[in-house]
């Protein structure tokens, strides 16, 4: 009776713990994870990154868990759960537990505990795929998942206060551990893995393979002998076998520890990590805020500026003021206070910080500066001992200055937040500037109408399957329906992509086509050419290939032709190539070839006759062919030139786009 109370104290005590789930993490792999989420790497990139950490694989299964989802089936892989919750949620629970490892106050042996708690979590984890894998287990990412989530009571462990309750949740994680599997709904057998992950290899000869397998994992990840005996027990492994395996998984997790920066044979120290991040944070949190002024497109940029004064204040915890020029005065526009002179005054030198800084183009700061009377006036209103001022200037036109209060203790750390918020905002008056309210309205609206019809379309799709779906769980072709809504996501994910990167101009040395074919394929191995029936080969030439235009209209070309191409092979093994071709000399003119080629059917003739007319499609139903009407308009938008070859033997799609730096109406 006395066990049964401790067990359920135990249990309370870690519901009311991690009741939110926010657990520590070392600060290392939560910012390769917001690096990789910055950068727009692939789902399955980030999930290998996010899956070497359990607590933020535990906020990933509790909410794609959660009852906001609870009509499909439970999630038990990472990659399943970041396709369900989508870039922008996972985003936010990333950032979320970024916030909250900052606020964690752990000592030294915490984080020692900590890193060792990683270690072995990660080491249990990819011993149990692996094993998974070798006895057969028809999920080995689902051994993973439980392989990482097995010993969550430790982690809840290291952050609880006093050492009584510490030891009373230790001393029932198995049980706390089969709560939280339940709790995320992926069943019995899987509870039943954490409740028997401690008994004797004896006793589990006839127990299920999930339960033999974490146990087992989690004996082999303490490297002792025990474990190799268990080995042979469990599953009839020889011992060479388990030892090179254990090997193995060994020298994997010291890569990943380097590659994240995380020492395993040395003391670990957590300052530079946390430093680090707590950086990662700041830039995330300005880029954030700065995306939230996009709805300002009527705003001139001096207006702007002055909206974002309090976003300065709030970075760096500091007053601020913003001037604008205004017929030939400077005006105090906005500030962080209340209450606000209308000052006006002369932009002309006058030995001020903020004139100096105006006309300069660059920060000043009071220092030991003595400072002037306009110096005077901006430290009573700021109620600082000194000051900094910020000029905004973008394209040589100065738009505004910021004043900043300050103090001697911390400017450099100030001068550090300052500068990166102004690099954040010169970008975005940049972008208003080029993509704003001069924009015509009609090419942003056709433009707008592309993009909407392109991600509308998968988006239908899907919600015609879930439906069918609902009706038919049981039936044999449910496999086959989730693998084309998986389809469809993908699609749906790509698109939103080039959304979000937008069109914005290439550079003066315009795109790199081979460049963009590369980045391409890595992302679209793990969709479109992730089975062993479809083949992507590249075959990039060795000589230069800048083009002129975007890169993101590049982007669309190369993902609607290869996506057509990938939807029109028949059964059977199908393969596309890439190729590209540089110099091409045609019509007076340097070009760049791209060739996308299939071995499909090739086109009907039906469509044939009308290719690039918004109608035309192979697809069947639910495709309206706008594809290569988009493509033919960005190809024609950069001046380029597409034909088509098609016969029983495959199709080939030839590109020619303009060489970068080469004027039309020269010759060769």
């Amino acid at each position: 009776m006395a066990r049964s109370k401790d067990k359920g104290r135990a249990m309370t005590n870690a519901m009311d713990i991690a009741a939110d789930l926010q657990l520590p993490s070392l600060p290392e792999v939560t910012l390769r994870a917001l690096k990789a989420c910055h950068a727009g790497d692939s789902y399955r990139e980030i999930s290998q990154i996010v899956a070497t950490d359990t607590a933020l694989v535990a906020r990933l299964l509790s909410l794609a868990n959660s009852a906001l989802y609870r009509s499909n089936p439970p999630i038990r892989s990472v990659e399943q759960a970041l396709l369900r919750l989508g870039t922008r949620r996972f985003q936010t629970l990333l950032l979320t537990s970024a916030l909250r490892q900052l606020l964690f106050e752990l000592g030294g042996d915490e984080w020692q505990q900590l890193r060792d708690f990683w270690r072995h979590s990660l080491t249990t984890a990819l011993t149990a795929r692996a094993l998974a894998t070798l006895t057969r287990y028809p999920s080995p990412e689902e051994a993973f998942l439980l392989g990482m989530v097995h010993n969550i009571g430790e982690l809840i462990a290291i952050k609880t206060q006093p050492q009584e309750r510490k030891q009373d949740i230790l001393n029932h994680q198995n049980e706390i551990a089969a709560h939280f599997v339940t709790v995320w709904g992926l069943g019995p057998l899987a509870a039943d893995a954490m409740r028997y992950q401690q008994s004797l290899p004896t006793q589990l000869r006839d127990a299920s393979h999930l339960v033999k397998l974490i146990s087992l994992s989690t004996r082999l990840a303490l490297s002792d002998s025990a474990g190799i005996a268990a080995a042979g027990t469990i599953f009839g492994l020889q011992e060479d076998l388990t030892r090179e395996i254990c090997d193995r998984i060994n020298e994997e997790v010291a890569t990943m520890a380097a590659s994240f920066g995380i020492p395993l044979d040395t003391a670990y120290q957590s300052e530079e990590g946390a430093r680090q991040l707590r950086q990662t944070l700041i830039h995330q949190a300005i880029a954030s805020k700065t995306l939230e002024l996009r709805a300002t497109d009527s705003a001139t940029p001096c207006d702007l500026i002055a909206s974002t004064v309090s976003s300065l204040g709030v970075l760096t915890g500091l007053p601020a003021l913003c001037f604008g020029p205004e017929a030939e005065e400077l005006r105090l526009l906005s500030g962080t206070g209340t209450n606000l002179p209308d000052l006006r005054l002369s932009p002309q030198p006058g030995g001020s910080v903020l004139t100096d800084a105006w006309n300069g183009g660059t920060l000043v700061s009071l220092n030991e500066r003595e400072p002037s009377v306009l110096d005077r006036q901006l430290l009573a209103i700021l109620r600082t001992p000194s000051l900094l001022a910020i000029p905004v200037q973008q394209g040589g036109q100065k738009h505004a200055i910021f004043a900043l209060g300050t103090d001697s203790e911390s400017m450099e750390v100030t001068t550090q937040l300052v500068r990166l918020f102004i690099h954040e905002l010169t970008q975005l008056i940049e972008s208003q500037t080029t993509e704003g309210p001069g924009v015509d309205s009609q090419i942003a609206h056709d433009r707008i109408r592309r993009q909407v019809h392109e991600v509308s379309n998968p988006l239908t799709i899907i919600k015609q399957y879930i439906f069918q779906l609902r009706a038919r769980m049981h039936d044999e072709t449910v496999q086959e329906d989730l693998d084309i809504i998986q389809e469809e996501l993908d699609r749906a994910g790509y698109l939103l992509l080039q959304i979000s990167t937008g069109d914005a101009p290439g550079t003066a040395s315009g795109t790199d086509l081979n460049r963009e074919l590369e980045s391409l394929a890595r992302i679209l191995q793990d969709s479109l050419f992730n089975s062993n029936d479809r083949t992507l080969k590249l075959k990039p030439c060795r000589e230069d290939t800048q083009v002129q235009g975007s890169a993101s209209a590049v982007r669309q070309i190369i993902i609607n032709l290869i996506r057509n191409a990938v939807e029109s092979l028949g059964p059977g093994n199908g393969e596309i190539s890439l190729s590209t071709a540089a110099p091409i000399f045609q019509n007076q003119r340097r070009w760049v070839e791209l060739q996308i080629t299939d071995n499909g059917p090739g086109i009907p003739e039906a469509v044939r006759r009308n290719l690039y007319a918004p109608a035309a499609s192979s697809k069947g139903q639910g495709h309206s062919g706008l594809g290569l009407s988009i493509v033919k308009q960005l190809i024609d938008d950069m001046e380029g030139i597409i034909a088509c070859h098609t016969g029983q033997e495959g199709t080939t799609f030839r590109i020619l786009l303009p060489a970068a730096g080469h004027n039309k109406h020269g010759t060769d």
